[in-house]
């Protein structure tokens, strides 16, 4: 569990290291690398601009590019009992009829599970050690030097400064600190013009079923976590404006077949109270590596959600990078750092373009569209919508060696 520091305590266990690091966000990417490095002895200081972590988040469906990290953490166990199998997929068509049903088991079973799990439950899965935290903690500048990478706070207790070996910036999609890097700046984005709303509903007798409705300006996604089910209903700005309620009504209307998991979905997103307002847009940095400082997950590629897998590529990256700089010195890590960027991006660059070619497919306003759409889903497996997917894993990540290191 995360267990809350100061950032002085935090820079004193820090300050015998071999390699100091300061880890910019305790998300999913920077929670990871932060106790991926503690197993190894480390005592990366790891900050975050919020408060507490009461907030359960979302739902996560993770796939077997996270194993290696989560085993090197050792909390197999753990995160088995957190999760649950999602073993089946189902469409439907933009009338609420079934279009397909595959099996997600089949499609993965020579390399591991397919996972949902809520993003509060996978913290909890991924501190099980303890993980110490200072919050309510932001960067207020960063200055990459040849000697160290001097960073300014600002901490609850005022204002503090502090220099580094290597500085994991992995504070989301909407990151404050980027901007201090130059791949920072001059952002790729995918703008959707969609959001929509994320609710919990009560868990039903399809408990490896993860089901969407693709409609013709409207979106419907409900997938199984470990007792409940994770809900997502949202379609154009403009239109989801009206509010939840409205927006639900506006579907119901165009129903000529449902299925018992959409009609609990579609309740429970009516009856719940003020549910979390997600705006599906992407990101993707220019430049991960820059001298000692690198960016991790959301920070350097936010995902749209269409994939399922932009948490699991968060994982899988900072496994990555952990592996890459564990052995590094000050002087070695601005290498390291550029050997993981060479590794990791075109995998996660990849993984991205999958889900923007899917988003593609699931945001369509017109219904000739939604309609051709329908059609071609008929002849299309999972196995051929997640094509470069199954090609990761087909070939696993792997740490890179740093060949040009200097002592």
């Amino acid at each position: 569990m995360f267990t809350e520091a100061t950032l002085p305590d935090q820079l004193q266990a820090n300050a015998g290291d071999p390699l100091r690091i300061l880890i910019v966000g305790a998300g999913i990417g920077g929670t990871t690398a932060a106790q991926l490095l503690r197993t190894r002895g480390l005592h990366p200081v790891l900050i975050d601009r919020v408060s507490s972590f009461d907030d359960a988040g979302y739902m996560l469906a993770l796939m077997p590019m996270v194993d290696a990290a989560i085993d090197a953490l050792g909390v197999r166990d753990a995160y088995v009992e957190a999760s649950t199998p999602v073993d089946r997929y189902r469409v439907l068509n933009h009338h609420g009829a079934q279009i397909r049903e595959d099996s997600l088991g089949e499609l993965l079973r020579d390399y591991g599970d397919y996972r949902g799990i809520s993003r509060g439950a996978l913290l909890d899965v991924l501190t099980e050690a303890g993980a110490p935290v200072t919050v309510g903690t932001t960067v207020r500048s960063l200055n990459d030097g040849d000697a160290s990478a001097h960073v300014r706070f600002d901490t609850p207790d005022g204002a503090a400064e502090a220099t580094f070996d290597a500085v994991i910036i992995a504070d989301g999609i909407h990151s404050h600190t980027r901007r201090f890097t130059p791949g920072g700046t001059g952002l790729n984005e995918t703008i959707t013009g969609w959001g929509g709303w994320v609710v919990w509903a009560d868990a039903d007798d399809d408990i490896d079923l993860g089901e969407e409705m693709w409609g013709d300006g409207f979106f419907v996604g409900s997938y199984p976590v470990a007792g409940a089910i994770g809900a997502f209903i949202g379609g154009p700005g403009g239109d989801t404006a009206v509010g939840p309620q409205a927006f639900v009504d506006s579907i119901r209307a165009h129903l000529t077949s449902r299925t018992s998991r959409l009609d609990h979905v579609l309740d429970s997103v009516s009856a719940a109270d003020e549910p979390f307002y997600w705006v599906l847009d992407d990101v993707r940095t220019q430049q991960w590596a820059s001298g000692r400082t690198v960016l991790l997950g959301d920070a350097a590629a936010g995902f749209l959600p269409t994939a399922g897998i932009g948490a699991g590529m968060a994982i899988e990256s900072a496994w990555v990078l952990c592996g890459t700089i564990a052995d590094a010195t000050s002087a070695s890590v601005r290498v390291a750092l550029s050997a993981y960027e060479a590794e990791q991006r075109p995998r996660v660059e990849s993984a991205q373009a999958n889900s923007r070619q899917l988003a593609g497919l699931m945001f369509r306003r017109s219904t000739l569209l939604a309609h051709a759409r329908n059609l071609a889903m008929r002849m299309m497996t999972i196995e051929a919508a997640l094509g470069p997917i199954k090609k990761l894993l087909q070939k696993p990540a792997r740490i890179p060696e740093v060949t040009e290191a200097v002592d």
